[in-house]
């Protein structure tokens, strides 16, 4: 496989996680898995959380393909990829300038990340499977870019 059409692949992979994520979020883990997203919204908690699993899950997937795609490079490689560049994407915002589960001095700086973490602080405002909002990570409604107050 070429490699422009490799990486190409991979941004597919890499926008349609969000997409997948965004569903996943809010009809999966608010829905059937609330039991264990739940811990997730539960203020207090210690580092791990067993909303983890979800990453556990998604990650153990990205490396199965990445490993079954190396050898040709093939599509479920890059799929794989994709999918792995989102997680560290996601690590970096969520888990630590967000959440700051691992302590770092990077704040949400800028129009578009300030957007990002006050659209998710309105999604964690709600403790309960329903009456959250806000379930993207990257892609979040245009008001939360707004002026700040």
């Amino acid at each position: 496989m070429q490699l422009i059409n490799g990486v190409g692949i991979l941004l597919l992979s890499f926008i349609g996680m969000e997409l997948f994520s965004w569903a996943f979020h809010k009809y999966v883990m608010h829905g059937l898995l609330w039991s264990i997203h739940k811990t997730h919204h539960v203020p207090g908690k210690g580092f791990f959380e067993l909303n983890d699993l979800f990453s556990l899950l998604f990650g153990s997937i990205a490396v199965i393909m990445i490993v079954s795609g190396i050898s040709e490079l093939n599509a479920w490689f890059w799929i794989g990829s994709g999918i792995t560049l989102y997680g560290i994407v996601y690590f970096v915002l969520h888990d630590m300038i967000i959440h700051r589960r691992v302590k770092t001095d990077v704040k949400p700086g800028g129009t578009y990340l300030r957007g990002i973490a006050k659209a998710h602080r309105d999604h964690h405002k709600s403790p309960e499977k329903n009456g959250a909002v806000s379930f993207g990570l990257l892609v979040v409604a245009k008001h939360y870019f707004g002026r700040r107050k």
